[in-house]
């Protein structure tokens, strides 16, 4: 019976100047003593052997007791990979393994890598996020967004996370026209609320005027190619063979926030056009059509491995380096640490923050999503999906799945792997 066979799969311990090995997911055996933290220049030095011991337990436990189907996680410290683990199956019928190469939709993981390439081409054009979107995008300047700026556009504050003219998700022209006639629900910086679907629009199009290209195209000619980043925002019709299906969270005990949630299925609610508008594929299972895949949607449409993530995060967190190349200044990477917006959410109804398009933990929250660092800066993905730096300690860590569960921030599976991250 299928129930009785062992999670499939094989986690690669990789460290610099070590030999691969490969281990099965079920041997609880990594060949391994503890490891004890070291201090060092960037904080904590994880210990590849001991890393192992801590988290696949909790990994494997992820199958075991919480319902995962498959995925995959990787850590990396001082621009050196440390951990991948992946195990499961990319299918509900068990046929498919998930392996090494598998790659899945992350969600609004996606807003994080795009956000870093907007940071990315301001650093280049030498232009500072004190500036006026309309000094770049003069049409955005309509309906009294003449002063937004581009800090307020990128840390969720400029009041744009809903249209009130119906726009479909798939027609980009139509999308940006309906945000140039929008008028911001609240004043602009007088507080902050997550724009889960027109975010993504807006930094992309911010790009197309900055520098003549999209968001996806600056991705994989800036930093995927260049580092074999297995990521895409628009993926190629040849790799849907490797891709997971997504699947939609099974009926079970009520999501937190409970008011955020009982808001989000009420009509009328802002909540409700939050994640409605622009309307269209708000059904999970579209986004497994190829079609769709292939869409280049910066708010929810990235698709890649958890390795990939962490390499980048990881360059992030490593002074804006990786395999001999810089790629970000000191300055650029304070505007991912620096809190830009923090307090209540007006669409989550709960503490939130955001710097330059990066989410941190809000200040007053006892739930942290990014561990014990206030430097800590990346991006969840609903249903599960998780990406960060932690600069201090120069870690990159993503954990993706294809089984959702009902949040649209971190869940027990991944921040159990986050807390294992460091010795008691």
């Amino acid at each position: 019976m299928r129930s009785a066979i062992p999670i499939l799969g094989r986690f690669t311990r990789r460290c610099s100047g070590a030999r691969v090995a490969r281990y099965q997911l079920d041997s609880h055996s990594c060949g391994i003593a503890g490891d004890t933290p070291a201090a060092t220049e960037s904080g904590v030095r994880l210990n590849a052997d001991g890393l192992c011991e801590r988290i696949t337990p909790f990994f494997q436990e992820n199958f075991q007791r919480f319902g995962e189907l498959g995925a995959a996680l990787s850590i990396w410290q001082n621009g050196e990979p440390l951990l991948d683990l992946h195990g499961g199956f990319r299918d509900t019928k068990r046929e498919q393994p998930w392996t090494e190469d598998t790659i899945v939709l992350v969600w609004s993981t996606t807003k994080g890598i795009g956000s870093a390439c907007l940071l990315h081409a301001l650093q280049e054009n030498k232009i500072k996020i004190d500036r006026r979107v309309s000094e770049f995008w003069p049409q955005f300047g309509r309906s009294g967004k003449m002063d937004v700026t581009i800090a307020q556009l990128v840390s969720h504050s400029a009041g744009l996370c809903a249209l009130d003219e119906n726009a479909e998700v798939t027609d980009y022209p139509a999308v940006i026209q309906a945000l140039e006639k929008q008028t911001p629900l609240w004043r602009p910086a007088s507080a902050h609320g997550y724009h889960a679907r027109t975010f993504g629009f807006l930094i992309d199009e911010l790009m197309r005027r900055i520098c003549g290209t999209s968001i996806s195209k600056y991705w994989r000619t800036i930093f995927a190619e260049p580092l074999s980043l297995d990521f895409w925002i628009g993926l190629p019709e040849e790799l849907n063979s490797r891709c997971a299906t997504i699947y939609p969270a099974r009926a079970g005990t009520a999501p937190e926030p409970v008011k955020f949630y009982r808001d989000l299925v009420t009509p009328g609610t802002l909540q409700r056009k939050t994640f409605t508008s622009p309307y269209g594929l708000n059904v999970v299972s579209a986004m497994n059509k190829p079609e769709n895949r292939a869409r280049e949607f910066v708010s929810f449409g990235g698709i890649g491995s958890a390795s990939a993530l962490a390499k980048f995060y990881a360059m992030l967190a490593n002074g804006g380096q990786i395999d001999g190349r810089k790629f970000f200044t000191s300055d650029t990477l304070k505007l991912m640490t620096t809190t830009i917006s923090d307090g209540l959410d007006r669409v989550f109804e709960i503490p939130t923050a955001f710097s330059a398009g990066l989410m941190k933990d809000a200040a007053k929250t006892e739930g942290k999503l990014f561990g014990p660092s206030t430097n800590a800066f990346g991006h969840p993905g609903a249903g599960g999906s998780h990406a960060f730096a932690i600069t201090e300690n120069k870690i990159g860590f993503a954990y993706v799945m294809n089984q959702m569960e009902q949040s649209v921030l971190p869940n027990e599976k991944s921040l159990r792997l986050v807390d294992a991250m460091y010795p008691p």
